[in-house]
């Protein structure tokens, strides 16, 4: 089968940063699916994984870590899906990737993709609805439906996980959304995703916080650069209030700094449930089934704003460049072989 992938951790400038490859179809076990791939989305985890991750001696490595495609094959346990069913999920970091014209993924954290949506449209949406509604739901506590009185402060509301959490937030909670971004058309683009407020991460939170009539916020989402944000974050947190985060700080974080308001800080990675085989890995098929629900009615639209075709070496590596340019405005997606 067609695979993209890599012998050597490599700077995207480099030709063989990634390469076409040529590789055994894989063979699913017990609980999986063997999806054939139509669109795969590509994200920082991507990139991270591609600049770090050494692959083992003769074994090259698939990244990839959102994808939608049609059954081929199951394993044994496999509930839930037929041969031909179109399915939408993020796959496991822990195993090799989707870009390939193959690939296996546990039944249990896939879900049928949205009707409605085209492939492309669809592989952008697994890995940030997910992180997404974990960040929301479990790590920052909001019940849905809730949220009144409330504040969610989303720093770096332009990328891939913001555009969907504002619209998860707007949609499912009563909470005031509040977007952070810096360039004209990232602040139109979370206008555009239904945040009530945008302001500029590159000025003063708390003025401009306080120019909305919000002297403070009850949940902070950290998407980005939070050790650059941290002491700003802090200041603008109110008392008993949640931080979480998604993002690698370069530098440590002052955790005494919350003890004076007793704020709690909060990690989200949605690797986390398929990484560990946690007791509850099946919410996240769930919580994908709810999302393309919410996709074929309108409440949720997709994040991507640029597509490139073939899945191939090339295409990837344009990918990978336009994310590590710090740039981007919601989800690049690559289709086809």
């Amino acid at each position: 089968m067609k695979a993209v992938g890599y012998h050597q951790a490599l700077p995207i400038t480099h030709p063989e940063a990634l390469l076409d490859l040529e590789l055994p179809a894989p063979t699913p076990g017990p609980r999986d699916l063997l999806v054939r791939v139509a669109a795969v989305s590509v994200n920082p985890v991507d990139t991270k994984v591609r600049k770090s991750r050494q692959p083992q001696a003769g074994q090259p490595e698939v990244l990839g870590w959102d994808a939608v495609g049609t059954v081929e094959g199951l394993g044994t346990e496999v509930q839930g899906f037929a041969i031909g069913d179109r399915v939408y999920y993020a796959g496991a970091i822990n195993r090799p990737g989707a870009n390939a014209e193959l690939h296996l993924v546990d039944h249990r954290i896939a879900a049928h993709a949205p009707a409605r949506l085209s492939d492309a449209e669809a592989a952008a949406l697994p890995l940030t609805a997910i992180t997404a509604w974990e960040l929301l739901f479990s790590r920052l506590g909001v019940a849905e439906g809730g949220g009144a009185g409330q504040q969610l402060l989303v720093m770096g509301a332009a990328g891939g996980v913001g555009s969907i959490l504002v619209q998860l937030a707007r949609q499912l909670t009563q909470l005031t959304v509040i977007g952070t971004a810096s360039r004209p058309e990232t602040q139109a683009w979370v206008k555009a995703q239904g945040a009530h407020h945008v302001i500029d991460h590159t000025q003063p939170l708390r003025a401009q916080l306080a120019a909305l009539g919000v002297p403070e916020v009850s949940h902070i989402a950290s998407l980005t650069h939070t050790d650059v944000h941290w002491n700003a974050l802090v200041d603008v947190a109110a008392p008993q209030g949640r931080i979480a985060l998604i993002d690698d700080p370069d530098q440590p974080l002052d955790v005494m700094a919350l003890k004076r308001k007793s704020l709690s800080l909060h990690w989200e990675l949605m690797f986390t449930r398929s990484l560990f085989g946690t007791p509850d890995i099946a919410e996240q098929g769930r919580l994908l089934a709810r999302v393309a629900q919410l996709a074929d009615a309108g409440q949720v639209r997709t994040t991507v704003t640029r597509e490139l075709s073939p899945i191939n070496a090339q295409q990837l590596r344009l990918a990978h460049a336009e994310l590590e340019s710090g740039r981007m405005r919601g989800k690049l997606v690559v289709s086809g072989f």
